[in-house]
């Protein structure tokens, strides 16, 4: 995972549950997982990213994923559409 990947992408989706929605609805490329996250939060991403043949990176933890997508918080998950 670089920074160079924020540039080159259109947008950036970033938490759960927006992560789901992107997923759902077909416009995501990639997507980023966090190792440290809650299993519960994340399962359903790596099965729908699995099912439609996107690619699942992994991140060593939410803190690192987050700051490396410009929050200051965690983030369980972030996917990269466009």
């Amino acid at each position: 995972m670089s920074n160079e990947k924020v540039k080159q992408a259109s947008q950036i989706i970033i938490g759960t549950k927006q992560t789901v929605k992107a997923l759902k609805s077909g416009i995501v490329q990639e997507v980023i997982v966090a190792r440290d996250a809650d299993d519960r939060m994340t399962e359903q991403i790596i099965q729908l990213a699995l099912e439609k043949g996107i690619r699942i990176e992994f991140a060593d933890s939410r803190l690192k994923l987050g700051k490396a997508y410009g929050i200051n918080v965690g983030a369980a998950a972030v996917a990269i559409t466009g």
